[in-house]
Formats: C-alpha cells, structure tokens, sequence
C-alpha cells in the first residue's frame, strides 16, 4: 500500500521540483528490493497477439510485438527476471529501470504503457509503442542522411529532459534511440540510466556501481577514473554529452565508432590516448567541430546539452536556407 501511495504522488506530479522527484524514485527503487514487489498501478492486463519470435534479440532480453488498447507494442522480455527471480542485482535493475522509465514524458522519451506478467508464464515484460521505424540507425540506412541535424537536436532534447529531471541516460548508443511512426526521435533503454545525487562543478554526480555500458561509446573517465581525478566510477551528464559525440559518428557512418576490427581493448587504449574516431567523409565541418567540443578528454571542458541545442539549432537553420 505504501509503494502505491509513493507512486500515486508520483503520477499525480505532487512533488515541487526535480530533486524530489530524484529522491522519491530513488527511495521508490529501494522499497520495491526491500519488498520485492513493484507498485502494483504499473501491471497492466490485456495485451493481446504476440508474435511467437522476437523481433530483436539482445545479451539479457528479447523484444516482441503485440497488441495492447488497440496499438502496436513492444513487451521488452527480460531472460534473467521473473516473478520467481531470486539474483538480487537482477532484480534491482528491472526495478530501476521500470521505475525510472516510467517516471518520464517527453516528446523524445520513448513511453511507459506499464509491465506485463501474463504473456509469458512468469515472466516481466516492459511495454512500449511499436516504433516501425525502428533505430536511427535503420531509419537512416532506409531513408538517407538528409535527417541527421533534425534528430540529432530531438536526442538532445531527450537528453535535456533528463539531466532537469536529474537523471543520466548511461547507454546512449544508436540502438537506443528509435525513430517514432512520425518520423522524429526517441531515446529508450533505461536499464543503466541512474539518478543524478548532488550538483557540483561538473553538474552532477551519480556515484554507480554497475558498470555495463557499450565500450565504443563510452567516455575515457568510465575506462579509466584515476587518470581523470575520479575515485570512482561515476556516471555524469558530461559521460552522455561524450556518448553523444560517437551517436553522431554512427549516425553519418551507419555503425559504431572505430573500426570493428578493433577490439574493445584496444579502444580502450586509443581512447585513454586521446585518439577518436576518425571524421566521416559526410560530416559537415559544423557538426565535426561540435563533436571535437564534445568528446573532448577533460570532462570539465565539454559542453551542456543547452549549447548543443543552440548549436544545432543554427545548423538547422542555415541547412534550410541553403536549400
């Protein structure tokens, strides 16, 4: 009942401002281990039609179609989480990532619809809107490159979004941004994002100790936090403004930072050198200059999502005057 009562305050957007809203999800995420239960007006019944394969198969989970209120969804199936899991990290990141995610409403936020436990016998499934696009990734391949400025500055309003609600993403990747049914970007998997605890110089820490991430994509201070002045591993707004640098070389090149036959050892190497990937042949001389701000080793140095937008915003308007 008192997870109920929390979420409803939530819901009901009771509390004054972002930092108590960070401690009530963070407090809620600690209820829901203790009590190994989730808030029960998160469960939602009914969904319909599912496809017997999933569409996209990943490390920890499958993704399958099905129907729900009369749309298309996606029921996002962890293998490692059921109604009957004992692992309690396991646990933890299904309850953070539901709990998180579901707090969240913005254009470039992928929604929450709630969690499922009836389409597949013990098993939880987060649920979302279908997006037939697919990534951007795949949207770009299909549809050419023309897009990129106009949903690179949608992902930097969904990063925008989350930092003032005081969160960081953690996962930014092109396989974590997928393009709506009209056209415009969303940014979703939440399984690493995580509260941002306290304001300081470099605009928030979050102290975290789950150290999963996409390696290509990761800033150096996540490699190596000594030889950054880092304690430890910390996860900041400015390692998502260094992750959304590599999204903008995937998206002019269609696939990940550095070549694939680099091992991930070994950018892990070139990057603790100060060496990146090298420019696309299709990138501007504008955006390739934003990316050289923001990928820059000193995390002190890169810039905030505000400059990003108004940055993109120029380039924007001087690609549409030019055409």
């Amino acid at each position: 009942m008192f997870l109920d009562a929390c979420q409803d305050l939530l819901d009901r957007g009771s509390l004054p401002d972002a930092i108590s809203c960070s401690k009530a999800r963070k407090l809620m995420r600690k209820l829901s281990i203790a009590c190994d239960q989730l808030p029960s007006s998160l469960f939602i019944t009914n969904v319909s039609d599912p496809d017997h394969n999933p569409t996209f198969a990943g490390g920890f989970g499958d993704v399958y179609r099905a129907s729900y209120a009369g749309q298309r969804v996606a029921l996002k199936r962890i293998r490692t989480f059921t109604s009957h899991s004992t692992n309690r990290n396991t646990r933890l990141q299904f309850c953070q990532e539901a709990l998180l995610w579901q707090g969240l409403r913005h254009p470039s936020i992928l929604p929450f619809l709630g969690i499922d436990r009836d389409t597949f016998p013990s098993a939880y499934c987060m649920v979302s809107p279908w997006m037939k696009h697919g990534t951007v990734i795949k949207y770009l391949a299909n549809h050419g490159r023309s897009q990129i400025p106009r949903l690179l500055l949608e992902i930097c309003l969904g990063l925008e979004y989350l930092h003032s609600m005081k969160i960081v993403h953690g996962d930014l990747r092109g396989d974590n941004i997928l393009v709506s049914d009209d056209y415009h970007a969303c940014l979703t998997d939440f399984g690493l994002a995580s509260s941002i605890q306290e304001q300081d110089t470099v605009g928030g820490l979050t102290s975290c100790s789950n150290r999963g991430g996409s390696v290509r994509w990761l800033a150096p201070e996540l490699h190596f936090p000594a030889q950054f002045d880092r304690a430890e591993y910390i996860r900041t707004p400015a390692t998502d403004i260094y992750s959304f640098a590599c999204v903008c070389i995937e998206m002019e090149t269609g696939a990940p930072p550095f070549p694939a036959k680099l091992p991930e050892g070994g950018v892990i190497v070139k990057v603790l050198a100060g060496e990146r990937p090298q420019r696309p042949i299709t990138i501007s001389d504008d955006l390739w200059a934003l990316v050289n701000l923001a990928w820059v080793a000193d995390f002190r140095c890169r810039p905030k999502v505000p400059d990003l937008i108004r940055a993109l915003e120029k380039l924007l308007e001087s690609t549409y005057s030019r055409g």
